[in-house]
């Protein structure tokens, strides 16, 4: 499935430095030569300005060129000196410029599904008015994934310009509810020499959905048409007659009623009532009795969310349930939606300390009383474990397939 989960619609908060639009009076009434110096020498909590290797080298020959010059009182080695300290300070002045007036947010694009590839992406913004910023870097982790991803920033970001977007290609490992948090963000600009680093813990949830997972059809699900006289009174291609309209641009001509249309002198078409296929009720049941075994549950997840899919893509999916809920009806794509959300966040329902009842007993005993296919109503799909690590599908007692 493609589509959305429901969301929020409120867009996500702009953070960084220049997230706070502060008029520029007042902002310059703070800015002090004293009070950059200090920032530079005693950075606030949470920022940090750290040499790189080459960095520690450029340093340590920065000591031993003064040594030299010192002990020898070489003029040109006080003017090398004194550029690679330049260079040094130059480097810490424009990594903080360069980070100045910059707001970043973390922007998600659901659906996420274990096994696929998703979209968790970084807009940036520069709100200062001369300089631009390059070479950003943004570690981004989850709670599956502590190490994470870094994403660099490798194009210009323009002086209060459009926002550039950074994508990063997340493919989630596990169902349920994941934490994409932004760990911290960073500037080698313009030299590498020092590094400067602010501390960010921007956090955004998302919900995973189950595995899309192979599974065995037994032959059980099939699109089976229902006997004479179940038919609904929707336009379709197949079906009995039901009624004659005026043609119009696109009809078939197949369609076309040529004695009808030579009676009335104007081309008329057939419509059909279009013959209903058997439709499916899930019902899973979540005891812990009944799935001991927590590899084999995340599996009864993912087969479940499979075979959800699959019967509302060929208009066979009924309605859905999870233990003693009521059946919910699957009309549309957002009711599907809905029931993934639930498969996302679902758990083993405690045990009762007593064997589970077969999950597809109340199926048999449905179809015994006549209200199964005979009767017209939807067949029951219900699960249980299929040895040490498979899950079974049953229709109205019968296996119908395998994962």
């Amino acid at each position: 499935m493609n589509a959305t989960p429901s969301a929020t619609n409120a867009a996500p908060r702009w953070h960084g430095p220049g997230a706070d639009r502060i008029p520029i009076r007042e902002r310059m009434r703070k800015i002090t030569w004293r009070w950059m110096l200090w920032s530079y020498l005693y950075p606030p909590r949470g920022q940090r300005i750290m040499p790189t290797i080459s960095g520690v080298l450029m340093i340590a020959v920065s000591l031993g060129i003064g040594s030299a010059a010192y002990n020898t009182s070489n003029n040109i080695l006080f003017i090398t000196l004194s550029l690679l300290l330049a260079c040094l300070i130059g480097s810490g002045v424009m990594s903080a410029l360069n980070l100045a007036k910059v707001s970043w947010r973390v922007t998600s694009s659901p659906p996420y599904r274990v096994g696929q590839t998703g979209a968790v992406s970084i807009e940036l913004r520069n709100a200062k008015r001369l300089l631009p910023t390059y070479g950003l870097w943004f570690d981004l982790r989850t709670k599956a994934d502590p190490e994470g991803h870094r994403l660099v920033q490798r194009q210009r970001l323009d002086p209060e310009g459009e926002p550039v977007q950074l994508d990063w290609a997340w493919t989630p490992t596990q169902r349920g509810h994941e934490v994409i948090e932004l760990a911290g963000v960073g500037s080698l600009f313009p030299f590498g020499f020092l590094k400067k680093v602010l501390a960010c813990e921007l956090r955004t949830e998302v919900l995973v959905w189950p595995a899309a997972v192979e599974y065995q059809n037994l032959g059980v699900i099939a699109p089976s048409r229902r006997q004479s006289g179940h038919t609904v009174s929707k336009l379709g291609q197949n079906g009995d007659l039901l009624a004659l309209r005026k043609y119009a641009s696109g009809d078939s001509h197949r369609l076309i009623h040529w004695k009808a249309s030579a009676r009335l002198r104007q081309l008329m078409v057939r419509q059909f009532s279009s013959e209903q296929q058997e439709g499916y009720s899930i019902r899973v049941d979540t005891s812990a009795d009944l799935w001991p075994r927590p590899e084999q549950f995340e599996l009864l997840c993912s087969f479940v969310a499979t075979l959800a899919s699959d019967l509302f893509a060929s208009g066979r999916l009924g309605t859905v349930a999870i233990d003693l809920d009521p059946p919910a009806p699957v009309r549309s794509v957002r009711d599907l939606e809905a029931f993934f959300d639930r498969l996302a966040q679902l758990e083993p329902r405690p045990s009762t300390g007593r064997p589970s009842q077969a999950p597809f007993a109340s199926a048999s005993t449905s179809v015994a009383s006549g209200s199964g296919a005979a009767g017209g109503g939807p067949l029951t799909l219900s699960f249980s474990p299929d040895g040490a690590r498979g899950v079974a599908a049953f229709v109205n007692g019968q296996k119908a397939a395998t994962a």
